[in-house]
């Protein structure tokens, strides 16, 4: 079972998985930046319960605060797509290789039957001879 596995990761596209593993890194190590930059509900201010110009000053502070926290997760948001999106170009290489080398290990395996059974018929004609 392990040569199996041997031979199938003989024909993954080794060259290009690592071209393409500095930049699935750096998109996931730019995403655990800004998500572990800043605990959930750090920037949170809540509001006095008076009413007045201090009230609508918190309620000021509090909806800017909330701004900030929509840019910071659309932005987070954005680099989780862009990390799965090149993990999901990586795996759609890797299937179409593995498909591509199933293929032809079929095409080798009939081969191989031809071969032997041409192997076969002419060394029993020869011995008939």
């Amino acid at each position: 079972m392990a040569i199996g596995w041997l031979s199938v990761l003989q024909w993954i596209p080794w060259g290009d998985v690592i071209v393409n593993a500095p930049k699935v890194a750096e998109a996931a190590r730019k995403l655990w930046n800004t998500v572990a930059k800043k605990p959930a509900g750090a920037d949170a201010v809540r509001p006095a319960r008076t009413s007045g110009p201090e009230s609508i000053a918190a309620l000021q502070t509090q909806l800017d605060a909330a701004e900030a926290q929509i840019t910071l997760l659309h932005e987070q948001m954005l680099a989780s797509s862009e990390l799965i999106k090149a993990l999901a170009d990586q795996n759609t290489q890797l299937i179409r290789h593995v498909e591509t080398n199933r293929i032809r290990v079929l095409w080798l395996a009939g081969a191989t039957v031809l071969a032997i059974i041409l192997a076969v018929t002419g060394l029993t004609l020869a011995l008939t001879r």
